[in-house]
């Protein structure tokens, strides 16, 4: 079954369309299945000496954009006999400017041959903030620790002013996504974003997708930890809160300050890197090679030995299995299975509160906002939004709350 993922962004999306394909390689499909990301800006079709068969896919495109017609698009996704998975945007299609007469058969040619999800937000307020947020940052998602950390580390110490207008945008933006997707497209599923993102594994396998495998293969059951585990580990590890009372040159060095690190350069350093015998010599390498080594070491272990011992033993006990779940997704990566990983959630609620200088008047723009499109949401009062929080909050750390015991404080407690 062929699977498309409807999304105005910000709502799940990339998380959803990820791991719904890395889920069907569990399960014993009669195809290959293929995660074509965006439909919309590009693809490309390839023979797959690894699946020996034509394959389409991102891989072969060098830049993407809107070169190829929706005809051409419909053209490529019907020459193969594949599964896919995908994903269509209706910021594209704004962007795209096709003609509602070139639209109508795209959008029809989907209904007739993939099952269609539509993503919602029942936070419209934190998915205008998510998305006015990224109009800075220029990142939709990022993917791994050394990534958020260069995206937000300066964000997270200074904070942002939010643009009002680009925030206004967005929620007419959202408004305009959800009568397009009711307007076209047969839905078979609605994907709530806060609703289902703690169920992830449970919406998926209740998938029609998943209709004629009477045995649903688990996370637990490949990894020996459950995905809501390795997902929290996922965000704990890449906390940039960690690093704001931290110096660049600490964060630079974070490798070196690894006990193991001379031995660990000794195993896996290249040949034609110099030779390390003590901490010494490393901090004397060039600063090319120890800039590598640190984001190697940062995407590896993450940010855990800046946490309390609590922290850092959880999840060094579930290390070992965060690295199982990596390498799966490197070697579907190099299969052009998936084009990236399950992407880290970037920020929560509190998170974007302490750091938007303007949090307060946004709010008061999405209410006055919210009145003219009542059946979208409703207004927020700063008791909802302590609420959301404190709900959020509780799900990210209850990956450190082992027992009574040894309670880890939620972030908007601390």
């Amino acid at each position: 079954m062929n699977v498309v993922v409807l999304t105005p962004d910000a709502v799940g999306s990339t998380l959803l369309q990820r791991m719904l394909t890395i889920y069907m390689q569990f399960h014993s499909f009669d195809r290959p299945v293929i995660n074509l990301h965006e439909l919309t800006n590009g693809l490309a079709k390839y023979y797959s000496p690894e699946f020996g068969r034509e394959i389409v896919s991102k891989r072969q495109v060098s830049n993407w954009g809107y070169f190829q017609s929706l005809q051409q698009v419909v053209d490529l996704l019907s020459s193969v006999d594949h599964y896919k998975t995908s994903r269509l945007a209706h910021y594209h299609l704004v962007r795209r400017n096709d003609s509602v007469e070139q639209q109508i058969p795209f959008y029809n040619y989907l209904n007739d041959n993939f099952f269609i999800i539509a993503c919602r937000r029942a936070n419209v307020f934190e998915h205008a903030l998510s998305m006015t947020l990224t109009s800075i940052t220029k990142k939709l998602n990022v993917y791994d620790v050394a990534e958020k950390i260069n995206t937000f580390l300066d964000i997270y110490k200074s904070g942002v002013i939010l643009d009002e207008t680009v925030f206004q945008r967005t929620l007419v933006a959202y408004a305009n996504y959800i009568k397009w997707s009711e307007q076209y497209f047969n839905i078979g599923r609605y994907f709530n974003y806060e609703q289902h993102v703690p169920q992830l594994e449970q919406f998926i396998l209740d998938l029609p997708v998943f209709a004629k495998h009477a045995q649903k293969i688990t996370w637990d059951d490949n990894f020996g930890l459950s995905w809501n585990t390795w997902n929290q580990m996922h965000y704990a590890i890449s906390d940039v809160n960690l690093l704001t009372s931290v110096n660049q040159e600490q964060i630079d060095n974070l490798f070196l300050q690894h006990y193991q690190a001379v031995q660990s350069y000794q195993q896996h350093a290249p040949q034609d890197w110099p030779p390390v015998h003590s901490i010494a010599d490393a901090e004397n390498l060039p600063i090319e090679i120890k800039q590598s080594l640190n984001r190697d070491y940062i995407n590896s272990h993450g940010l855990t030995s800046l946490g309390n011992s609590h922290q850092q033993k959880v999840l060094t006990q579930y290390r070992a299995q965060y690295l199982q779940v990596q390498d799966m997704i490197k070697k579907m990566i190099d299969l052009d299975i998936i084009i990236s990983g399950p992407p880290i959630k970037k920020q929560q609620l509190f998170e974007k509160k302490k750091i938007i200088k303007n949090f307060q008047r946004l709010i008061e723009i999405y209410n006055d906002w919210i009145v003219l499109n009542p059946d979208l949401g409703s207004a927020i009062t700063d008791n909802d939004i302590n609420a959301c929080v404190e709900k959020e909050s509780a799900f990210w750390n209850s990956i450190f709350i082992q027992d009574n015991t040894q309670p880890v404080a939620l972030p908007n407690q601390q």
